[in-house]
């Protein structure tokens, strides 16, 4: 037994991550052989060395490429069990999964069969893994039509009473900065959906500026950049605005040189709300516990601290305060208890 082991086992949630870009290369074989879709490999070996990162733009070939094999409610709903029983794997208790409604419109599949599959999906990893999900819905900002924006926000709402909480920002930051979907996110947010959009990751700490100033963002997707400014550093943590820090992501995006040169440690002593994530793993090569380990080394925090960071990941969910507390209570103890078996 090890420090890994117990952060293995520990109890997580995951606030961070994208369903299209957590599909395994196996499962993504059956799809494509069920729909008759071509890969560029008809092996699970194949496409596992296919799916890692080289740049953004092979990132998004693949990406697509996942996306055209998904046709029926019965593929949607096998891709969100699939991921549940990964997620229990980890032990990931709770995950808000993004997902982009308007990549799946524009290739023909309708609301109502996607989000039945995500339906089914959500409601058998719940009952069988005993996993909860919940959706952010994400505007992808590359996309310049306002019809792409209308129809993102108009599926979120759709789905609110399904397990839509907010309504997100993703895509190629750099030349996007998030100013024009300022009008959608308003709308979100006056109809009860929370704005978790991506900054700071491909963009500066202007981005970041951004998403706080014109989208209301209660939570930022990455938003690491933000050492770039100790102004803003100092915003966030005056104003308990936690980053969904994704730091295997961030190093295969080169925006670090490598792990040990990572903020992750330097904004969390600034006193920045920061939770850990897998982002797209398969497509990087990770794991949520893999990323979790990464507290232990090379981050260095000790115990304790290592449990306040799972445990932001409850803390900063849009779980109903009553959920929220009694996860949290669940945590706590279920983490002593690891301790005991784990770190004697």
């Amino acid at each position: 037994m090890s420090i890994q082991t117990y952060l293995h086992a520990a109890p997580k949630a995951e606030l961070h991550v994208h369903l299209e870009g957590a599909i395994q290369p196996a499962t993504l074989l059956t799809l494509a052989r069920r729909n008759n879709v071509p890969l560029p490999y008809d092996t699970v070996e194949g496409l596992r060395e296919w799916f890692l990162f080289r740049d953004f733009l092979h990132f998004i070939e693949v990406y697509v490429a996942i996306t055209r094999c998904l046709r029926t409610a019965a593929d949607y709903e096998l891709i969100v069990h699939e991921f549940g029983a990964e997620m229990a794997r980890q032990n990931v208790r709770y995950a808000e999964v993004t997902f982009t409604p308007g990549t799946h419109h524009r290739l023909g599949v309708p609301f109502d069969v996607y989000f039945a599959g995500l339906t089914r999906g959500r409601e058998r990893a719940r009952e069988e893994f005993g996993v909860e999900m919940a959706w952010i819905f994400d505007i992808v900002r590359d996309n310049p039509e306002p019809d792409h924006a209308d129809y993102t926000l108009w599926a979120a709402l759709e789905g609110r009473r399904d397990g839509v909480v907010a309504l997100g920002l993703g895509g190629y930051e750099a030349p996007n900065p998030p100013d024009r979907c300022a009008p959608w996110f308003d709308r979100a947010r006056a109809e009860g959906l929370h704005s978790i959009p991506h900054a700071g990751e491909t963009g500066g700490p202007q981005s970041v500026w951004s998403a706080i100033r014109l989208l209301g963002a209660e939570r930022i997707g990455h938003g690491v950049r933000c050492i770039e400014d100790p102004a803003l550093v100092e915003y966030l943590r005056e104003h308990a605005i936690p980053l969904e820090v994704c730091p295997t992501s961030n190093i295969r995006l080169g925006l670090f040189p490598s792990l040990d040169q990572h903020p992750f440690r330097f904004l969390h002593d600034s006193g920045v709300p920061v939770t850990v994530n897998s982002d797209d793993p398969p497509l990087f090569n990770t794991t949520l516990n893999n990323e979790v380990s990464l507290l232990a080394e090379p981050f260095g925090f000790d115990v304790p601290t290592m449990d306040e960071i799972l445990l932001n990941g409850v803390r900063h969910s849009f779980l109903p305060p009553d959920r929220k507390a009694a996860l949290l209570t669940s945590f706590r103890a279920e983490l002593e208890a690891l301790k005991a078996a784990h770190l004697p």
